[in-house]
């Protein structure tokens, strides 16, 4: 399997710097980041590392359902994925952390019921990659397929 890469530039202090991170292995983009903006409730039109924690998350989380769906015996139509990622303080070590995570996946699936599909969601939250990665961070589901 590949590894993917991504670069951060940085100058300046936590406070009064900002950076770029750079997703390099795809080329698809760079983006700005700063620690003002991302302690504040409007992004300003930077990113952050929850964010794209989060975005990594929900793409993993979609792609281990859509299997677990299918080894189910489902056919996934569509789902979709949200992860909401918080940062707060870190009582015990100071600084902050991972709060929670909040996956929250709507489906369209052929051939399996409210409960096979609950059953394959729980699978997914604990078979995706990032999810296993990030074992520190309380992960919630909400879960349901659409009719």
């Amino acid at each position: 399997m590949p590894t993917r890469t991504a670069r951060t530039a940085w100058n300046g202090g936590l406070q009064d710097g900002s950076g770029q991170v750079e997703l390099s292995s795809s080329k698809v983009g760079t983006y700005d980041v700063s620690f003002p903006k991302r302690a504040a409730d409007d992004a300003g039109g930077t990113t952050s590392p929850e964010e794209l924690i989060a975005a990594a998350h929900s793409a993993c989380y979609a792609m281990q359902l859509s299997a677990f769906v299918a080894e189910a015996g489902g056919t996934p139509q569509s789902l979709e994925v949200t992860a909401d990622v918080s940062l707060g303080p870190d009582e015990t070590a100071g600084g902050f952390r991972l709060t929670g995570i909040v996956l929250r996946v709507r489906g369209e699936v052929d051939g399996l019921d409210a409960d096979g599909f609950a059953t394959a969601a729980e699978k997914a939250k604990q078979g995706c990659p990032v999810s296993k990665a990030l074992t520190g961070v309380e992960i919630s589901l909400d879960a349901a397929l659409e009719s």
